[in-house]
């Protein structure tokens, strides 16, 4: 993934970049077609404006749903490190001595290079969209785009250039290769939090299209909004910030006490959102743009449009595609078995469904989370769906789909797996002991297990083949589902687009954060009546199952009791984050929920993981380097590039923790 330079930000030709799209459609949803650049007469139209604002849409594909920036906000956090393929994308972002946080990678540009350019169109379209004619409810839009996006960068980077040419928050149409960052206080005071309330004051209860914001969005990101400024004032663990500015925390309340009372008003006054009646309807793909995802970037199977124009044949790994569940998937289809025939296949093989999907095993969840004292460990597993919703967890066979004639392949004690069958399963911690044959060795002393090569053990009496969750390796874990990819087109096969981009929305906003933000500023406010009360609402949810994705059948369980008994008397922000973890992994949150709560070195610090290798499985222990000044991430170093300033000008704009000198 490329960073771009400040002539991409501040050039007028490229104020899109390079993609807008129809306002409206015959179906009401937004219809997206390549265009190559605005002229800045453009935004002197209505259809000049109405095209800007549909882009603000657009410009979201090239960010969420790219696996570059999952990387960016998962590989180094306490949920994700890098498996056994990772390039330096995902070793740079573990920080744990593979590689090295520098402005020339990948996790430096995943945003600047993308959010700058809308910024300017959603300036040019607020500065003249009211004499083109246009309603105040859709200059709302920019407004929420142009605060949104600021809001990212400061979370990111730290203060950020409110000018880009043609002075603070003003449509820009002439290259300049000068730039002056402002403080955090500055962006938050003079940007996010005035152009999202803003947005909240004139957009409408209910989307004026499928997908397009409205005054709850506003009000999810205004909460998020005066919630981090009020750990940033705060400042708990004395964390750095550039460039220095004072940092007032005694108002550090007053935020934490805007945000309880925006999220609150927001769980009062749904709209058009409600949770959905389980986890696995939230998050199945078959609903997905259901009634609990406010904000998306979308994607649909149309060939043309619904993938940005770049089609879905053999997916480049590149925005504008959805290709962020490939990194979280391990290759699956290395499993082989012996088969009816006589000769050795695959059992389950690259399919274009929810829980498998391409392989790119690029990050592994750490272990840590799955063992005792973890996220998911056993007595979690016990009871809460959202296990079962989060993760795939056993790999049932499809040879048949590919035209294999084999009536059966042989799995675990020399038993028959059939057709739709499983052939090899997570299980629990506790069932470890339980397990034989994962101690087999090969002629070279390699652990091959009963498997014969992945190191898979064996369970008695069980036809599917086994590793316990305290056995998760870089080369082999469980497969974030939420995530997968889900075609409409596969006529009984496995999918003959399998190996390109999802055409599932990238779920961006969930009307259940209202509820964890409302609990996190409660904490912060001393009210932990109010901190319990949220946070049982998503647990007693947690507890209710109707379908088991892993199992593919109907149940009718419901641990809503045992979710609530199990909540702590006292809520903490610990707490919380585990929750956070439970309903968003592996979504993109995390690396932000750990920096705004200044948690992330005392939780990512030390993980364990086993080793790249096919049968590895005993776990090691590995150690961070997260120092105070990584809070923030550089300045692309192609920014520095682009600009025609001093090298002391360059140097001195740059976050201090990544300066050459």
């Amino acid at each position: 993934m490329k960073t771009k330079s400040i002539k991409y930000f501040l050039a007028a030709g490229l104020l899109s970049c390079g993609l807008t799209i129809a306002f409206t459609s015959c179906s009401d949803v937004l219809d997206e077609q390549p265009r190559t650049q605005f002229d800045p007469t453009f935004f002197t139209t209505k259809t000049g404006i109405e095209g800007g604002l549909t882009s603000l849409y657009a410009h979201l594909r090239y960010f969420y749903g790219n696996g570059y920036f999952l990387n960016s906000v998962e590989t180094g956090t306490d949920e994700y490190t890098w498996a056994q393929s990772a390039d330096g994308n995902f070793k740079d972002a573990d920080l744990s001595g593979v590689g090295s946080m520098n402005p020339s990678n990948s996790i430096a540009g995943s945003i600047w290079g993308v959010t700058f350019p809308n910024i300017n169109t959603a300036s040019g379209i607020i500065e003249n969209g009211a004499a083109a004619g246009i309603d105040a409810s859709l200059l709302a839009e920019a407004y929420f785009f142009r605060g949104f996006d600021y809001f990212l960068l400061v979370q990111t980077y730290g203060g950020v250039p409110l000018d880009l040419g043609a002075g603070e928050l003003k449509f820009n149409t002439s290259t300049i290769r000068t730039s002056v960052r402002n403080t955090v206080p500055e962006v938050y005071e003079k940007c996010v939090f005035p152009d999202l309330e803003k947005a909240l004051a004139d957009l409408p209860e209910n989307p004026r299209l499928t997908g397009t914001v409205t005054k709850n969005v506003a009000r999810l990101y205004l909460a998020k909004a005066y919630l981090t400024y009020a750990w940033w004032l705060e400042n708990p663990n004395n964390i750095p910030t550039y460039p220095e500015c004072e940092r007032k925390s005694g108002e550090a309340r007053n935020y934490f006490q805007k945000a309880y009372d925006m999220a609150k008003t927001a769980i009062d006054n749904p709209g058009p959102y409600k949770l959905q009646p389980t986890f696995y309807d939230v998050n199945v793909a078959t609903n997905d743009r259901n009634s609990e995802i406010m904000f998306y970037a979308d994607h649909d199977e149309d060939e043309k449009y619904g993938n940005g124009g770049s089609g879905y044949g053999w997916g480049s790994g590149g925005s504008p595609e959805n290709f962020a569940y490939w990194m979280e998937t391990w290759n699956y289809t290395e499993m082989t078995a012996k088969g009816s025939e006589g000769g050795n296949i695959n059992p389950v093989q690259r399919e274009a469904v929810q829980a498998l999907g391409r392989p790119w095993t690029r990050m592994a969840p750490i272990a840590d989370n799955f063992i005792k004292g973890g996220v998911w460990e056993d007595d979690v597993k016990a009871i809460d769906a959202r296990y079962d919703g989060t993760f795939t967890l056993r790999y049932h066979t499809n040879w048949q789909k590919a035209g294999g004639k084999d009536a059966y392949v042989i799995g675990a004690n020399g038993l028959h797996v059939g057709p739709n069958e499983v052939f090899f399963s997570w299980v629990p911690e506790s069932e470890d002991s339980k397990i034989s044959n994962m101690d087999i060795k090969n002629e070279k002393g390699e652990y091959i297990g009963a498997d014969g090569k992945l190191g898979f053990g064996e369970m008695p009496g069980r036809a599917d083949f086994v590793v316990a969750v305290n056995h998760i390796s870089r080369k082999k874990y469980p497969i974030n589902w939420k995530i997968g990819i889900y075609r409409t087109d596969n006529n009984g096969g496995l999918g003959s687009k399998v190996n390109g981009g999802s055409p599932r929305p990238w779920n961006i906003a969930k009307f259940s954060e209202f509820y964890l933000l409302a609990a996190e500023a409660a904490v912060k406010l001393g009210d932990n009546a109010n901190a319990y009360k949220y946070v049982n609402v998503l647990r007693a949810r947690a507890g209710k199952q109707k379908f088991s994705q892993n199992d593919n059948v109907a149940v009718d369980i419901d641990h809503t009791a045992e979710m609530l008994a199990a909540t702590p008397a006292t809520i903490t922000i610990d707490y919380i984050l585990d929750e956070r973890s439970r309903e968003y992994w592996g979504e993109g949150y995390r690396w932000y929920d750990l920096v705004r709560t200044q948690k992330w070195a005392e939780r990512a610090t030390t993980y364990h993981i086993a080793g790249s290798g096919y049968g590895d499985k005993d776990l090691q222990e590995f150690k961070r380097n997260i120092p105070a000044n990584y809070y923030i991430r550089p300045i692309p170093q192609g920014q520095l590039d682009g600009m025609m300033m001093s090298d002391t000008e360059k140097n001195n704009y740059q976050n201090p923790a990544y300066r050459t000198k």
